[in-house]
């Protein structure tokens, strides 16, 4: 029962990290083109 004490917080705080994250990464505009990568794939000229 005493690993709960320890478990707990580290999951809430590994959740808060990647909640940051997702949040850095929509302020930074990670999210706002999701149709070109794939089309530009193909379009590439080797």
């Amino acid at each position: 029962m005493s690993i709960l004490v320890l478990i707990v917080p580290l999951a809430l705080l590994l959740g808060l990290f990647f909640v940051g994250a997702f949040w850095w990464g929509l302020r930074r505009g990670q999210y706002e083109d999701l149709e070109s990568p794939k089309h530009r794939m193909l379009l590439e000229k080797d």
